[in-house]
């Protein structure tokens, strides 16, 4: 059975601690006792640790080992049209999962009113999210999220490659548009409609700007479903082009 990971603030002296509900989480749920080993990341590397003394709301942890940290195939970065609060925190917490590394938040012509400044104050929350889906899934970095940005601003983001979700039955098959040879490294972009779907002009500017339009089949799909039903797409994607590369 795999070790518990938790993030950590490294201090001097080959020591690490976990402050706060984190650390009462560890003492008062999860029981744990001195001389306990568990894996810890500050955010960068993955160490091998074990748990040297407990304070009130804090445990330190003496570093042991520096570990291999698993290399995710592609640098993912997911810019999910803003929805309705609970689903998009859904998008965040599954998106973490499948190994994103940056998450911009992006508000189009039809993203409901209200939703992009409500947006800004909940990236607090949103950070929160990230930080224990991290955890979760035993990532040793956790996802970066951006400034909520506008549709116009969003579509000049850069990538190796580009992917505009498009909700229309003309679009072509997703798995028919990825590139023959996916590059480990590759910094690939995925851009989500909102719940409204694209305004025709956005589909004209996303075009001019060198998006590739791509679609999950006939079925109209819920925002969030498509995001994450095309992560996962991509991420085998270029999984299998790294193991291809490497055998």
């Amino acid at each position: 059975m795999a070790r518990r990971m938790f993030y950590v603030e490294m201090s001097r002296g080959g020591r690490a601690v976990i402050e706060g509900e984190a650390a009462s989480h560890l003492r008062k749920v999860l029981r744990a006792e001195r001389g306990q080993k568990y894996e810890v990341s500050d955010n960068e590397s993955l160490f091998l640790a074990e748990i040297a003394d407990f304070s009130k709301d804090r445990v330190e942890f003496e570093i042991l080992d520096k570990l291999a940290a698993p290399v995710q195939p592609a640098r993912f970065h997911l810019l999910p049209s803003l929805v309705k609060f609970d689903r998009f925190e859904w998008i965040l917490e599954k998106a973490t999962e499948l190994g994103v590394e940056r998450i911009t938040p992006v508000v189009a012509g039809r993203t409901d009113a209200g939703l992009g400044e409500g947006a800004r104050k909940r990236s607090e929350r949103w950070r929160r999210i990230l930080f224990e889906s991290g955890q979760q899934a035993r990532r040793v970095t956790r996802p970066e999220l951006e400034e909520v940005t506008e549709f116009e601003a969003a579509i000049y983001i850069q990538g190796d490659a580009r992917f505009w979700l498009e909700e229309s039955r003309d679009a072509p098959p997703i798995l028919g548009a990825m590139p023959k040879q996916p590059a480990p490294g590759n910094v690939v972009c995925l851009l989500v409609g909102p719940e409204g779907g694209w305004e025709e002009t956005e589909r004209r500017e996303g075009i001019e700007e060198g998006w590739t339009s791509v679609s999950l089949g006939n079925l109209i799909l819920r925002a969030e479903t498509a995001a994450i039903a095309s992560l996962a797409v991509l991420s085998a994607v270029w999984r299998q082009g790294v193991l291809t590369q490497s055998a």
